[in-house]
């Protein structure tokens, strides 16, 4: 299951649950100013971005600025700590799934969260082009 980190205020964040919602895509959102982040989240988010905070955390936060925090120099503990305090030092939205993670809304990189089996069917078979694209079974003869 997608699960996607959102504020309600975040024009990218409803790009982005519109995408899911247009491409049946089920998905949970979590709304990190009404849902606590629990530990085990932050880290398998941590855990999947590729650069670490500098993919999550925005360095141009308030919150940051104002504190003077140097997050790159924080424990782990203490990074998933401060997160769970000030959640909105965290880019928006933040989408995760079994073994991706996708920060921001990128109209392109987005697709990755379509299931191979229909992105490999939409490769086969142009969908604005074939009346019966939803049953087709040209993906399985290629």
């Amino acid at each position: 299951m997608i699960k996607i980190y959102t504020t309600p205020s975040c024009q990218s964040c409803r790009k982005a649950k519109k995408f899911f919602e247009e491409e049946d895509i089920p998905y949970q959102e979590k709304n990190i100013f009404v849902t606590d982040l629990n530990e085990e989240e932050l880290k398998d988010i941590l855990i999947k971005s590729e650069n670490g905070t500098e993919d999550i955390i925005s360095t141009r936060s308030k919150i940051i600025k104002d504190s003077g925090v140097d997050v790159e120099n924080m424990t782990i503990s203490e990074l998933i700590a401060f997160i769970r305090a000030n959640p909105s030092v965290l880019k928006r939205p933040i989408m995760v799934d079994e073994s991706k993670i996708q920060v921001g809304y990128n109209e392109e990189e987005i697709r990755v969260f379509i299931p191979h089996e229909r992105r490999v069917r939409e490769w086969a078979c142009k969908k604005e082009e074939c009346p019966t694209f939803s049953s087709c079974n040209s993906a399985e003869s290629n």
